[in-house]
């Protein structure tokens, strides 16, 4: 324990000549600089809110205003027309002030008037440009000139560099869509999956839902949308995720990976002393606001509040997060034992070199696990109810809370794991799908899935992250995980050895072993049988396809995420034989703190999906690509009204939460909420391609990250369109299932997307509706 000494700065003893008080000089120095750290990013904070308070003004503009006022006072003309001599009258001042002095001060306190009132006015038009949402709809290359002076009045309004949050409060307000336009668009999805009779009902329960309840329950949905800045996101984050009582490891959580081809090095502390560090200065852009909250001419903020320093704490109702302002350490895990890891010394952030010598140390260390120790992380990975009885028994007070708290409240969650991962091998492919199980839950008890997020560093020196889904969605990780990639590879960089540049302070303290004082009869064996289960139980299927990319489709003037997700539907009708209710998450990020909506995929029987493959076997090539081109528009349309607040799930959803708050039944809500999303679909989005120059470093492919089934008899699809020749697939199903399979739906995918490009390629020649040929085959194909 001598980094417990070290960190001691003065010891007293009492003597019989009085008090002996010796002060360590070197330990006071440290405190010191630690706290002239804390004060920075105190003034630092400070400094950034009078930026963003005043946005899209500038601080300096003040002195512009006072300036042109007083000017315009020397001219002997009065700006204020008689608002400054009033002011001038109300003052609170001495009369002994001379009357110069008085008028001085009057004009100061108008031009600050005034300045306020511009600058809430140049928020209101913002606000105002922000919620023009025409332009989502109108074709490509087809710009009309109302988007065009929107685009002109959008960039000179926000032309001052913004921060990170800057647009926060100038986001317009999710809206509440109109029940019975939310209702119609519900029946329109729902119509190809239900039968003549069956629709019927579903329409009789809609209108008789809309007629009685459902403009109740409106009303008060709309009450609580004046005063909220986002109806449906407390509730989501609490009933959707809280609340939960089942595990969270691959129910909830969601993994991220490394690169396909490249590993930058092969050193396991090396890798993890880069990685950590990469993490460090993209907290440290979060904090400072220096991140860009604008991509193109759109307003994407990133939640990125509750990023680092969080954790996710067991209740027996409900969860909690729990956030903390700072954290100067990470938590680690390796064989069993937790340790913390200090990453500043005197208020300097560690180098990457030093970071990985800490790492070193632990992978060195040769101690034991304690009693109980080992296998802790699988409370995490249980249910939430014995995890929190578990936690109010045995880790609220003592050496148990020290050492929990040292976990929670550390910036992130890191994984030594002892294993090798990755593509390389004699099976690549296999690789892969064990690859994607050890991140989503690995051996159930080797990972903190409380935690925002936790890394892998693997023993091979690839690595990967595990996220909590509660406090934020995929694209916020992504963006992170970008970031990571890029600076660990690009930026920081290694030896010509593997190792991580800079020089090394050997004098640094040991990183500190956690204590643990843990009863052997335990919950922590019933968590991870739970745990356990549920990991062996699911089907990863992870497999790049190389095929061709977004260019291929892009020449087709065709949306690749279209593309995409037509392929999806015609894969689940040939494996399973019909359609399904079908979930692919949008962002809603136009509006304040939006999160997600979902986008029906199987939308109606003009999709060609359902539409196609319903068609009589000989039809023309030509009348089946008008079929598919109308159904990708369709599944765009879809797509911009769910980002512009016209979905539909989510208006249900809050629908639903206000009848259980007022105590009244619905069975036409009751029976939309329990429906199963059998094709869980997501497209984990890149987006700083200026991070990533493919050209000239055409290996460094990111293989995205994928997520557990959502239901137990059906699939999860996640995909990342990397570059133009290559799309990465993600598909997780349950064993138990026996009408599942994640390898076979994965052939199936990757048919039906070479099937689709075969139809719609120009070359393909077309025929008449009475002819014979390749026209019927491919149909046939295609059937």
């Amino acid at each position: 324990m001598a980094e417990a000494h070290q960190a001691v700065a003065f010891q007293f003893t009492i003597t019989p000549e009085g008090i002996d008080l010796q002060l360590s000089y070197q330990a006071l120095n440290q405190i010191y600089l630690s706290g002239v750290r804390s004060w920075k990013k105190r003034v630092s904070r400070m400094r950034n809110s009078v930026i963003k308070g005043v946005y899209p003004a500038s601080p300096s503009s003040w002195l512009f205003v006072v300036i042109a006022i007083l000017a315009t006072m020397y001219m002997r003309s009065d700006p204020s027309m008689g608002l400054i001599a009033k002011i001038q009258q109300h003052l609170p001042l001495s009369w002994s002030i001379l009357i110069p002095g008085q008028t001085m001060v009057s004009a100061l306190v108008f031009s600050t008037l005034l300045w306020l009132s511009l600058i809430l006015t140049l928020r209101f038009c913002l606000k105002l440009l922000l919620s023009y949402h025409r332009w989502m709809f109108e074709q490509h290359g087809r710009v009309s000139t109302t988007t065009k002076v929107w685009v002109t009045l959008l960039r000179l309004l926000s032309g001052r560099k913004p921060l990170l949050y800057s647009y926060q409060t100038s986001l317009p307000h999710l809206p509440v869509p109109a029940i019975k336009d939310t209702l119609t668009r519900y029946l329109e999805s729902v119509r190809p999956l239900l039968t003549g009779p069956e629709f019927e009902r579903m329409s009789e329960l809609a209108n008789q839902f809309e007629s009685t309840l459902g403009n109740r329950l409106q009303r008060y949905l709309k009450l609580k949308a004046l005063w909220a800045t986002n109806y449906v996101s407390d509730w989501w984050e609490e009933y959707i995720y809280l609340r939960s009582r089942s595990p969270i490891m691959v129910n909830s959580n969601y993994y991220g990976m490394d690169f396909l081809y490249v590993t930058p090095t092969a050193v396991q502390a090396a890798r993890a002393g880069n990685t950590i560090t990469a993490l460090l200065l993209y907290r440290r852009k979060v904090n400072r606001e220096e991140l860009k909250p604008v991509r193109n001419i759109l307003s994407v903020v990133l939640s990125c509040e509750r990023m680092f320093n969080t954790t996710r704490t067991p209740g027996d109702e409900t969860d909690v997060l729990q956030h903390w302002q700072d954290s100067e350490f990470v938590a680690v895990y390796h064989r069993g034992r937790f340790f913390r890891l200090w990453v500043y010394r005197a208020g300097r952030l560690l180098c990457p070199r030093e970071i990985e010598f800490q790492i070193q140390r632990i992978l060195d260390d040769p101690s034991p696990p304690q009693p109980g120790e080992d296998k802790l992380g699988a409370l995490t990975a249980g249910d939430r109810i014995p995890w929190s009885q578990m936690r109010k028994q045995y880790f609220s007070s003592g050496v148990n809370k020290r050492s929990l708290d040292a976990i929670e409240r550390a910036a992130f969650f890191v994984t030594l794991d002892d294993e090798e991962q990755g593509m390389k091998g004699d099976d690549p492919a296999g690789n892969l799908d064990r690859y994607a199980k050890s991140l989503l839950h690995g051996k159930c008890y080797d990972r903190w899935f409380d935690k925002s997020f936790s890394i892998v560093i693997y023993k091979n020196g690839k690595n990967g992250l595990n996220a909590e889904h509660s406090w934020a969605d995929a694209p916020t990780v992504a963006h992170l995980w970008e970031y990571t990639l890029a600076t660990d590879a690009f930026q920081l960089g290694y030896t010509e050895d593997g190792h991580c540049k800079g020089e090394v302070d050997r004098s640094l303290p040991h990183p500190q072993r956690l204590l643990w004082d843990i009863p052997t009869e335990t919950q922590v064996t019933s968590s991870l049988a739970v745990a356990t289960a549920l990991a062996d139980n699911v089907d990863c299927h992870v497999f790049p396809f190389r095929e061709f990319g977004k260019g291929r489709i892009k020449k087709l003037r065709i949306s690749p995420d279209a593309f995409i997700q037509i392929s999806l539907q015609l894969a689940y009708y040939r494996d399973r034989g019909g359609f399904c209710l079908t979930y692919e998450a949008s962002m809603t990020r136009l509006f304040r703190e939006g999160r997600t909506e979902t986008v029906r995929s199987c939308s109606n029987e003009r999709h060609f999906s359902v539409s196609f493959t319903h068609f009589p076997n000989r039809q023309p090539v030509c009348q089946c690509r008008r079929l598919f081109r109308l159904a990708a528009e369709k599944h765009q349309n879809l797509y911009r009204l769910a980002m512009t607040g016209a979905g539909i799930d989510r208006h249900l959803f809050c629908l639903y939460v206000v009848s259980k708050y007022l105590g009244v039944d619905s069975p036409f809500l009751k029976e939309v909420l329990s429906e199963p999303w059998r094709l869980s679909t997501s497209q984990t989005p890149i987006q700083q391609m200026e991070l990533f120059d493919l050209k000239n470093h055409p290996d460094f492919i990111s293989l995205g990250g994928g997520f557990g089934p959502v239901a137990d008899d059906g699939y999860g699809v996640s995909y990342i369109i990397v570059g133009e020749d290559m799309i990465n697939f993600h598909v997780s199903s349950k064993y138990s299932c026996s009408d599942t399979d994640s390898h076979r739906f994965g052939v199936q995918i990757s048919q039906a997307l070479q099937d689709i490009l075969a139809l719609l390629t120009p070359e393909t020649k077309t025929a008449s509706s009475n002819s014979k040929g390749p026209a019927q085959t491919q149909s046939k194909k295609l059937l």
